[in-house]
């Protein structure tokens, strides 16, 4: 537990931010919160904590600041914006940034929010909004160690697994990466074999528990098909996230001269289904795509 004049903010409560929220308050933090959905805000307030109209409101007198925005423009806006957080948090206090972004933009928001005596964490996260709520997640962070120092008891209380990757921001962003690009291409190959077993006139919850006990089987063929099986596209993570992670991905490679064959067709299938309007859907949306162009039925379809 913590002193009872812990204090935190969180900047964005979609369904990852309101679970890191929550933790934060059950572990005896003291937390501001904002939001563009002020729904978001209300069911905030409901649960204890304090609704803030901005991130300078939210961030003032907070020790820590985690931020769970989309990307790394949300996050400079967050930061550096009209009613901006950075100007408004104690010096002293840590800024943890849990958007996935480009190692260099991580560096460089780090060094213009360090230059102010603040501190900046680079700690993208994995795990979903069953284990945002439960306070299970696995940070990916990398940052000095005064700011590990001042983020730790925010971090135990929001963290299953807490990764500490280097003395550097963008450390921990470049291994979000690399979790991002299998992520993504194993979503993808998750919708094709599933719609090409369909395509085959396969019981497709019957080839669900075959390859669950089988070599082929992966976390997010696991996590992600049942989504398919139960005709269930509302968003737990997205089509366009992973347009816009793998399109860092892409990014990072070609700045380094590598080549990413694999990541670039699963990004091509992100950008085709949402290109055929399923861009805010369920990243599992792919087998859809799928399923239009080969005629292939999947559950709910007609």
């Amino acid at each position: 537990m913590t002193n009872a004049t812990d204090r935190a903010a969180v900047i964005g409560l979609g369904s990852m931010g309101s679970g890191m929220a929550g933790s934060l308050l059950r572990a005896g933090f003291a937390v501001a919160a904002c939001d563009v959905n002020p729904e978001a805000v209300a069911r905030f307030e409901a649960a204890g904590g304090r609704g803030a109209t901005n991130p300078a409101e939210a961030a003032r007198d907070a020790d820590v600041v985690v931020s769970v925005v989309v990307n790394a423009a949300q996050t400079e806006a967050v930061l550096f914006g009209e009613n901006g957080a950075a100007a408004a948090m104690p010096e002293g206090a840590v800024f943890v940034s849990s958007a996935t972004m480009d190692p260099a933009v991580a560096r460089a928001l780090a060094a213009r929010l360090e230059a102010t005596g603040r501190h900046y964490l680079d700690a993208p996260m994995s795990g979903g909004a069953a284990r945002a709520a439960e306070g299970g997640l696995t940070f990916l962070a990398s940052g000095s160690a005064a700011a590990f120092a001042k983020a730790r008891p925010a971090l135990d209380a929001m963290a299953g697994t807490l990764y500490e990757l280097g003395d550097a921001a963008g450390q921990g962003a470049a291994f979000k990466m690399i979790n991002q690009l299998l992520a993504g291409v194993h979503i993808a190959a998750a919708a094709e074999a599933m719609a090409f077993a369909a395509k085959q006139g396969l019981d497709l919850r019957r080839v669900y528990e075959v390859i669950t006990k089988s070599a082929g089987n992966s976390w997010m063929f696991e996590n992600r098909v049942p989504h398919i099986l139960d005709a269930d596209y509302s968003p737990k993570s997205a089509v366009d996230i992973f347009v816009k992670d793998l399109g860092i991905v892409q990014d990072m490679a070609r700045a380094e001269k590598y080549p990413v064959p694999v990541a670039a067709a699963a990004l091509q299938m992100f950008l085709m289904a949402s290109g055929a309007g399923m861009g805010r859907d369920d990243d599992a949306s792919v087998a859809r795509l799928y399923a239009q162009v080969s005629g292939a039925k999947l559950p709910g379809q007609a």
